[in-house]
C-alpha cells in the first residue's frame, strides 16, 4: 500500500496583489495536505478588480505544461479549473480533463462568469456556451446564482423559493456534474442572510448552510469557498461537514479583517486564519431540505 501525498492541478489565473485565484488555491490546499500543480492561464499585477493592471495570457504556453506533466506520467488525484478568459482555455482544460481523468479522480468546475445578474465585462456570451460543454465533465461544480441562471439559459432572479432552487439545482445536475452547489443566495425575507445550498444527484439530497450577511465585499472569497471545497472532498469529508468548513473559514476570515483601516481589494486577511483548517468543524451549521 503506497502512502503518499494526493495531487491536485490547479487551473486558474496568478494575480501579484490580491488574495485571489492561485494565491489562495495553493496556501489552502497545501495547508490541507495537498501537493498542488498550477497550471497559470494568466499572470496578472494586480485582480482585475484594480483600475489598471499588466496582463500576461498563458493560452499559448498550458498545452505545453500539458505535454510536459504528460512526459512525466503524473497522475492527479483532483482537477480544479476558476477563471477562464477564453473559448480557446476552455477548450485546453477539456482536453487536460480527458487526458488525465481516471475513474478515482475528483473533478471541480468553478464556473467563472458573472455576479450580480451581469456578465464580467471581460468575458463574451459564447464563454457561457463554451462552460456548459465543461461542466459535463465536472463532478462538481460551484456557481454562484448569477453563473446558475447563465448557465441554464434563464433570467436572472436574486430571490427564489427554496422549491424553485431546488428545481434548478436538479435541472443542473442534469448536464453531468454529481454535485452542484450555488453560493451568494439571498434570504428574501431576512437581508442580514446569506446562504449556500448544494445537491447531491447520487443521494438525492439537498444541504443548506446559512451565514451572516456582513456589509462588505471582499475579492476571492469565491475563490477559496470552492479550494475548500476540493480539499475537504479529498479528504473524504461528506458533502455537508465541507460546505460548513468552507463557509466557516470564509466568516472567520472576513471577521478578522473587517475591523482594519485595510483595502478590501487585497483580500480577506488569509493569513490570520489559514490554520483552522486543521481543526475540526466547531459548529455544523448545515441544514437537511
Amino acid at each position: 500500500m503506497r502512502n503518499r501525498v494526493k495531487k491536485v492541478a490547479a487551473i486558474h489565473d496568478l494575480s501579484g496583489c490580491g488574495r485571489v485565484s492561485l494565491n489562495v488555491v495553493i496556501p489552502i490546499l497545501s495547508t490541507m495536505g495537498f501537493q498542488t500543480f498550477p497550471l497559470p492561464t494568466a499572470v496578472l499585477s494586480s485582480h482585475t478588480q484594480y483600475p489598471d493592471f499588466s496582463f500576461l495570457d498563458l493560452t499559448d504556453q498550458m498545452p505545453l505544461f500539458i505535454q510536459q506533466w504528460k512526459n512525466l506520467d503524473i497522475e492527479f488525484d483532483g482537477i480544479y479549473s476558476g477563471y477562464l478568459g477564453s473559448p480557446r482555455q476552455v477548450a485546453i482544460v477539456e482536453e487536460f480533463i480527458q487526458t488525465f481523468q481516471h475513474s478515482e479522480q475528483l473533478i471541480v468546475v468553478d464556473p467563472v462568469l458573472g455576479d450580480n445578474g451581469n456578465l464580467y465585462p471581460a468575458l463574451h456570451s459564447d464563454m457561457v456556451t463554451q462552460m456548459r460543454r465543461l461542466i459535463k465533465y465536472a463532478d462538481v461544480i460551484t456557481p454562484n446564482l448569477t453563473e446558475m441562471f447563465l448557465l441554464l439559459d434563464k433570467p436572472f432572479c436574486p430571490y427564489l423559493s427554496i422549491e424553485e432552487l431546488k428545481s434548478n439545482l436538479v435541472l443542473m445536475s442534469e448536464s453531468g456534474p454529481d454535485i452542484v452547489i450555488v453560493t451568494s443566495v439571498l434570504e428574501k425575507d431576512d437581508p442580514k442572510k446569506t446562504y449556500v445550498v448544494a445537491y447531491n444527484k447520487s443521494t438525492g439530497r439537498f444541504w443548506k448552510v446559512s451565514t451572516n450577511y456582513l456589509p462588505t465585499h471582499y475579492p476571492g472569497t469565491g475563490d477559496i469557498f470552492t479550494s475548500i471545497i476540493t480539499g475537504a472532498l479529498l479528504q473524504g469529508d461528506s458533502l455537508p461537514i465541507a460546505l460548513d468548513r468552507a463557509v466557516q473559514f470564509i466568516q472567520m476570515g472576513m471577521r478578522a479583517t473587517f475591523g482594519y483601516e485595510y483595502d478590501n481589494r487585497e483580500g480577506i486577511l488569509m493569513e490570520r486564519v489559514l490554520k483552522s483548517l486543521d481543526a475540526p468543524v466547531q459548529i455544523n451549521s448545515y441544514e437537511l431540505l
